[in-house]
């Protein structure tokens, strides 16, 4: 197991057992993505991507919120709009990195997740949330639409959900973003930690190798018409088919025992 070793990193790294646990550092300014925050987040996300032994991401925010959007203050300090395009296409590679990764990732979600920070939800692929956790895509009170957060937000909930809270700025609790499909699941807050390492040991008790597969093709076919989403899963399930866990999975249900996983390497 090995932890980031300085407490003023603005994102914290804990590697156990498979699993990758990102923590947003910046507790005091509610975890804000500010262009530090962004380029470290990237930096993880580019070496898990390139490490075979990591099974499962989660991402959490250290403090009393999960993370509270976009850095105001640093963007108010930077007013140019070349630099607003450079801030949010780099936040939206961000974004994209945790679609495209490899792996599952899970938003661990205890407080206030708004704006960017609502994005970064939409955009795992699990979210798991304290009952007292709270969702907004609030930039229209400060006369900003949040643009790209409705990228994420829409592909995540229904349009018409999506669009009530990018233009009303209205705060939906975690009973509502689990009913409306922003959340996967909510746990009182004393029982987050143990929903969370519970959905990781399930994920890292699954065949590695189809772990991978399904990421890569679930997301994709999304954006597909129907019969290329058909054709495409269908390619990805032959190729999942000839691999070794698949022929260890099935060859073990058919002998009534448990599967052998091959274990990924470094």
């Amino acid at each position: 197991m090995t932890t980031a070793a300085n407490s003023n990193e603005v994102v914290l790294r804990e590697d156990k057992g498979g699993a990758v646990y990102l923590t947003l550092n910046r507790p005091d300014k509610l975890n804000t993505l500010s262009e530090a925050v962004l380029e470290a987040l990237q930096q993880q996300l580019d070496d898990i991507r390139q490490d075979p032994s990591v099974r499962c991401v989660v991402i959490s925010g250290q403090g009393r919120g999960f993370c509270a959007g976009h850095d105001l203050q640093q963007m108010r300090d930077n007013p140019e709009q070349e630099y607003y395009e450079a801030l949010f296409e780099r936040c939206g590679t961000m974004m994209q990195s945790i679609v495209s990764l490899p792996v599952p990732v899970i938003a661990k979600v205890d407080g206030i997740a708004a704006a960017a920070g609502c994005q970064l939800v939409a955009s795992c692929d699990l979210a798991i949330a304290s009952s007292s956790s709270r969702f907004a895509v609030s930039g229209i009170n400060v006369g900003l639409f949040c643009s790209t957060p409705a990228v994420a937000l829409s592909r995540s909930i229904s349009a018409k959900r999506a669009f009530d809270m990018l233009v009303t700025g209205d705060i939906i609790d975690a009973q509502t973003a689990v009913e409306w499909g922003l959340i996967s699941q909510v746990v009182e807050a004393d029982e987050l930690d143990a929903a969370v390492e519970s959905k990781v040991a399930t994920i890292l008790s699954k065949s590695p190798t189809a772990v991978r597969y399904g990421k890569s093709m679930f997301h994709p076919q999304r954006q597909m018409t129907l019969a290329d989403a058909y054709s495409f899963a269908g390619k990805v399930m032959a190729e999942n088919m000839m691999s070794a866990d698949a022929g260890e999975g099935i060859d073990a249900f058919l002998q009534k025992r448990k599967p052998v996983w091959q274990q990924p390497g470094r």
